[in-house]
């Protein structure tokens, strides 16, 4: 059975290891095919195709675009992109100059909180200067004893009605799928059980997404409590979207590892169904 993971970071974005350890822990885990998603930016994808080529695992190179919908950030996932197409890169660039923004002024509102030095914090953390997020926000809220560990920095701080959360306009969701598709990619909407939406909301984002050309949801995840699977598995086939399975890794000891997420239901479509990458280097049936 093929071990599919199409959800990770690396400290291009908020992840900890650089791209070329992220794919040698993934085919020290088992892991086949591999998507690398960075937030809002492809340079790690050199990096992480060299060390594929050595390692033998196949990557899918990938990204993940910050998106504002209904007033809530969404995260849309896309594989098997184009990394140098101009409309991409172009659209990407203009996302990262708003988090160099976004990440001071959550610095200013810890601050008005009490929690001085934050920003500057954050901003150690960050491998790419231009990527400041939340992620390591909480690491520094973390080690300066602020907060007992990830989960509950994120519940406490940095998060809607908390302390250094501040609202920011990512781009659209139009953008994003274009932007993706573009590049001869296919859009994803990441992590669905996150995001604050009745279901109302939830299918109405399912259908302007679809609406728009995305393509597929993530139903597998280490963002997603084992059960919510069936319910987003459901609603993959009720709206037509293929399934997508991922562990949204970040840092070894941060959630679940890469590779280690059940498979997907049987009666899903597979995002990667018919993928000639997958035809070409294997013959086993993917997970």
């Amino acid at each position: 059975m093929l071990n599919i993971d199409l959800h990770c970071h690396s400290n291009v974005s908020d992840g900890v290891l650089p791209p070329a350890e992220v794919v040698a822990r993934a085919a020290a885990n088992g892991v086949h095919v591999l998507a690398l998603t960075d937030h809002d930016d492809v340079a790690g994808l050199a990096d992480a195709q060299a060390a594929a080529e050595e390692t033998g695992l196949t990557l899918i190179p990938g990204v993940e675009i910050s998106v504002t919908w209904s007033g809530q950030t969404v995260h849309i996932v896309g594989l098997r992109i184009d990394h140098a197409h101009p409309e991409l890169a172009a659209g990407l660039h203009g996302i990262r100059l708003g988090r160099i923004e976004r990440a001071q002024r959550m610095g200013e509102d810890l601050a008005r909180s009490g929690i001085v030095g934050a920003y500057e914090g954050a901003y150690d953390y960050a491998a790419n200067k231009q990527m400041v997020g939340r992620t390591h926000f909480a690491r520094w809220l973390v080690a300066q004893g602020h907060t007992p560990d990830m989960r509950s920095a994120f519940r406490h701080f940095l998060t809607r009605g908390n302390p250094g959360y501040v609202e920011h306009q990512w781009t659209s969701l139009e953008n994003a799928v274009g932007w993706i598709r573009a590049s001869g990619g296919m859009a994803v909407i990441a992590h669905p059980g996150r995001y604050a939406f009745n279901a109302r909301e939830l299918h109405l984002l399912l259908d302007a997404f679809r609406a728009l050309g995305g393509e597929g949801i993530e139903v597998i995840t280490g963002s997603h409590h084992p059960s919510e699977y069936g319910k987003f598995a459901d609603l993959a086939r009720a709206f037509g979207l293929k399934a997508s399975r991922g562990a949204d890794f970040h840092a070894p000891g941060e959630g679940i590892d890469i590779g280690r997420l059940p498979a997907l239901p049987h009666y899903c479509q597979p995002v990667w169904q018919g993928w000639p990458e997958l035809e070409a280097h294997f013959s086993l049936s993917p997970t």
